[in-house]
């Protein structure tokens, strides 16, 4: 036997021919492989951020808030014919995205894409993924590391993405592309906002 691999790389037809009720997959530099069940941790943080980011930027802007982007969560997006991910939280400017992306997969690229990190998704969240990622030209990559209790925020440019921000629990930030509203990080790892 020679070696060589003769498995094709999985799709978006192998992906759609899982059961929508057993669909939490990723098709990630080709292959099919399951979304880990997330922790209290993860989703804590997953939706703090989320509340916290739809607050101040999900309408248009006016009444105090900077205002102008779409956001989801855990939707299908097609960055290439093998990548199709499911990140935690993305977004997408209305300035360039008039209008809230629709269907599935979602092939607008995103302008900022947040993954939340478990032990079972860190290796791909910090590798395959980031270069998806990156590859695809997603401007801002953010990783929310709840055992670590840290923020990192990616801008991409042509050489690769530049980390910008290394934040932890305690710290108050402005994080891009939402700095125009200040980040208590602690907040994503379980704090109470300060009054």
């Amino acid at each position: 036997m020679s070696g060589v691999s003769t498995k094709r790389p999985a799709t978006l037809a192998d992906l759609m021919a899982i059961p929508e009720e057993e669909r939490f997959h990723e098709v990630i530099g080709g292959e099919l492989v399951r979304k880990a069940a997330p922790s209290g941790e993860h989703g804590g943080a997953q939706f703090d951020l989320a509340a916290l980011l739809a607050t101040a930027y999900r309408r248009p802007s006016g009444a105090g808030r900077p205002g102008g982007w779409w956001f989801a969560a855990e939707v299908e997006i097609e960055l290439a014919p093998h990548e199709i991910y499911r990140p935690d939280l993305l977004g997408w400017r209305r300035e360039r995205v008039p209008e809230r992306p629709r269907g599935m997969p979602i092939r607008i690229r995103p302008d900022w894409v947040c993954e939340v990190l478990s032990r079972t998704s860190e290796q791909r969240d910090r590798g395959t993924k980031f270069e998806g990622y990156r590859r695809a030209g997603v401007p801002h990559y953010w990783l929310v590391d709840p055992q670590a209790e840290m923020l990192t925020v990616h801008r991409w440019t042509q050489e690769g993405y530049l980390v910008v921000l290394n934040a932890s629990r305690g710290e108050r930030v402005r994080a891009e592309p939402f700095d125009a509203i200040e980040l208590q990080v602690g907040i994503l790892f379980g704090d109470d906002p300060d009054e």
